[in-house]
């Protein structure tokens, strides 16, 4: 988990809803207007529902006490329809039944900001052949990182887009999430849609050539994954094509993807903090979702419980929904390890989780995921570390830790004034948000992983003993290397973060794209991103979000905004497009650009490109919008 300060916490963990713009002319608009109108802004503790929470909710969902209760900051997440119910016909009605539905709606509106928009704006419902599902367009990717080895290469024939195609890219059309700040779901594709997911946990089905509307379903909570599609053969017609997501509260969906409905729905933690962050991996019949959570946020309260959430990976019948196996990163039983300072209990060990989604190996029958820190003492050998699971038993076949005595939460920040919950290591902090990547050349197979800190590592797959590092960046409060690198052949891109980050030096950040040797680690070039913030609040050079390579070019979007296309051989800016502004889309809503980050990453499908641009989180530049690009 990333390091959070107290305007990290405001503009990320509330997670806010709100209303997006209405019609109107393209302009540009200043930071403080888009926050405010995409429901940036946040409810203080003047709110009636401060005081109606705080009498009735705050003992359980403040302290930690209560195995299942929620941290306030995990609820802050939800939707306000999520959280009235709960309240009112959920798993929380007979808790709250001695408080009317006006003081229900004004609970939800406190932690939430807020109803979702009246009128959304949605594109008209497809008609025709853009309404039906082609079954002779089987999906081209399995998973997030488009192949099961997670090096995000779309081959020539997908991607369909060569240099010379680069002069006639416009944009083709545009869609806003209704009430959200921030894009995190990579599009997927298959039977000539476009699956996409949002943070009101709406998941959308598009006609991709048009960007009308097949269809949508509700998730519980904020669906940030892309959505996992196993392949077929064309002309093959799957009895029901189905595709896997996750939503935040760690709850898997597979979904019909001809009618969008529900097939089967599995929580795979019943940890009150945990969550699901990464798209599942498919293989052979199971879906392997690993398991994260936010409890570092809540330990910074000093009567907070720290800390009792141990990451793992789930293993599902692809079918049915049934559990198969569960592994956890930490071997080690929870035990309690003392008091703190306020007279809360603390235990431990506690943390590691999988941010990222498990690289598939089925000649060794193994996944690969990365862990993070610690969150409570003792720091112990499974977090910052990158493991190797069967994939049949869930048995943990190796364990490379990079980064030994990480254990931090929230607690730990500077800016917290009471620590009693900071682990006595107090960092660094430094996870694995990316997947390994699993590169051959035809000969040898070797992982190629990247970590906050900013370093990469080449892994022998067979044993987990490190081959090479190299320290290509310098790390830092938003990462280092932060959500996921590329590879074509033996050629791996590293995108830097880099973020200033005031504890560390900002004259040894090195934001931009890298070229190394899968083999060797030795780089070949290295591309800066120039700082073009101009002032621009929450605007930072570098690279967070995932990247896509396709032959001879790589796309990356940037944290300032810009979606931009580098030479693979050279690191020599192709083209660029400056997404933060604001898009009127054909519904007649505008949608906002902003910073390109979180797990989502560029998708280039038949000469076009399909990006998310808005990341209003961890100080990224708000946004809400699905920007599709192709030839004049």
């Amino acid at each position: 988990m990333t390091r959070i300060v107290a305007a990290g916490l405001l503009l990320g963990m509330l997670g806010l809803s709100g209303a997006v713009h209405a019609a109107g002319p393209i302009k540009m608009e200043t930071r403080e207007e888009t926050k405010r109108t995409m429901g940036q802004s946040t409810t203080g503790d003047d709110h009636p529902g401060a005081a109606l929470f705080a009498q009735s909710c705050a003992a359980c969902h403040e302290t930690g006490s209560t195995t299942r209760a929620p941290h306030v900051s995990q609820l802050r997440m939800l939707s306000y329809e999520a959280v009235l119910g709960s309240q009112e016909t959920g798993v929380m009605k007979a808790q709250s039944a001695h408080l009317t539905s006006a003081q229900h709606r004004e609970i939800a509106d406190y932690l939430t900001g807020g109803p979702m928009v009246v009128d959304p704006k949605l594109p008209a419902r497809c008609t025709g052949d853009a309404a039906r599902f082609d079954y002779d367009q089987p999906p081209f990717t399995s998973g997030w990182g488009i192949t099961r080895d997670n090096k995000r290469f779309i081959p020539g024939d997908v991607a369909r887009l060569s240099k010379a195609d680069l002069k006639n890219l416009t944009l083709k059309w545009s869609f806003a999430y209704p009430g959200a700040n921030r894009a995190r779901s990579q599009p997927s594709f298959a039977g000539g849609a476009l699956m996409v997911g949002s943070q009101n946990g709406t998941v959308y089905a598009f006609d991709a050539a048009s960007g009308c509307l097949r269809w949508t379903f509700r998730a519980g909570a904020e669906v940030r994954t892309g959505i996992t599609i196993p392949g077929w053969k064309p002309g093959e017609t799957p009895a029901r094509p189905l595709g896997y997501f996750t939503d935040l509260m760690a709850r898997v969906y597979a979904v019909d993807l001809v009618t969008g409905k529900q097939v089967w729905v599995a929580r795979v933690d019943d940890h009150p903090n945990a969550v699901g962050t990464a798209q599942p991996s498919y293989h052979d019949g199971t879906v392997f979702q690993p398991v994260s959570s936010l409890e570092v946020v809540p330990a910074s309260e000093p009567t907070y419980e720290c800390c009792t959430f141990r990451g793992s990976v789930v293993a599902l019948d692809a079918a049915t929904g049934q559990q198969k196996w569960k592994t956890y990163t930490i071997e080690e039983e929870l035990v309690k390890t003392g008091v703190n300072s306020a007279g809360a209990t603390n235990w431990g060990p506690s943390g590691a989780p999988i941010w990222n989604s498990p690289t598939i190996d089925p000649r060794r029958n193994r996944i690969y995921a990365g862990t993070g820190e610690n969150y409570s003492s003792p720091a112990q050998g499974s977090s910052d570390a990158i493991m190797a699971f069967d994939m049949t038993t869930g048995e943990i076949a190796w364990i490379r830790q990079t980064v030994s005595g990480d254990a931090w939460n929230v607690a730990c920040q500077p800016n917290i004034p009471d620590k009693a919950n900071c682990p006595k290591e107090k960092g660094p902090d430094v996870d694995f948000a990316a997947p390994p990547m699993l590169v051959s050349d035809g000969a040898r197979d070797i992982l190629v992983a990247g970590q906050k800190n900013g370093a990469a590592y080449g892994i022998d797959p067979d044993t987990g003993a490190l081959i090479w590092t190299n320290q290509v960046g310098r790390g830092g409060n938003q990462g280092g290397i932060h959500f996921g690198l590329a590879a074509d052949g033996t050629t791996v891109f590293v995108p830097m973060s880099d973020w200033d980050d005031s504890m560390l030096d900002p004259n040894e950040a090195r934001p931009g794209l890298n070229a190394v040797d899968a083999f060797t680690g030795k780089k070949a070039w290295y591309t800066p991103a120039d700082d073009v913030c101009g002032g621009r609040e929450f605007c930072a050079p570098g690279i967070a979000a995932a990247i896509t390579a396709i032959p001879d070019m790589v796309v990356a979007g940037h944290r300032d905004g810009r979606l931009r296309i580098y030479d693979a051989a050279t690191g020599a800016v192709l083209w660029e497009y400056n997404t933060d502004r604001t898009f009127k889309t054909p519904t007649g809503a505008v949608a906002e650009g902003g910073s390109m980050g979180g797990g989502s990453g560029p998708m280039v499908v038949d000469g076009h490109i399909y990006v998310n641009s808005g990341y209003g989180i961890y100080y990224g530049m708000p946004g809400n919008a699905l920007l599709v690009f192709g030839p004049k």
